[in-house]
């Protein structure tokens, strides 16, 4: 079952919405600083896996960050708000394209 949601990480003032598989491993991922929304990352760990196995990793990671590792019932001090289906594609598709239209990786604020 894919379980979607999101958490602020107000260190950085960054939102995470996650696209979990079934254990809570990250399909897909997307960072927005706040308070402006710019896209950080948007991350697919299917793609970035192709993207390895041609060998180019690297400008996938360039363009649209990575994922996480852990699963994320590891991270702490997060208070995880579930999103549903339609939101999180609405988030993923714009922040795409703002990846996109940029050309270059994420940058942090």
């Amino acid at each position: 079952m894919t379980r979607r949601l999101r958490c602020f990480w107000d260190e950085e003032a960054v939102w995470f919405y996650f696209e979990l598989d079934a254990d809570g491993y990250v399909l897909r991922q997307v960072e927005l600083h706040e308070p402006d929304g710019k896209a950080l990352a948007a991350a697919s760990l299917a793609e970035w896996q192709e993207a390895q196995d041609a060998g180019r990793a690297g400008e996938y990671e360039s363009v649209y960050g990575l994922t996480t590792y852990v699963p994320i019932s590891e991270w702490e001090g997060h208070d995880p708000q579930p999103v549903s289906a339609d939101e999180f594609a609405t988030v993923w598709s714009t922040a795409r394209r703002q990846l996109q239209a940029r050309g270059v990786g994420p940058r942090r604020p």
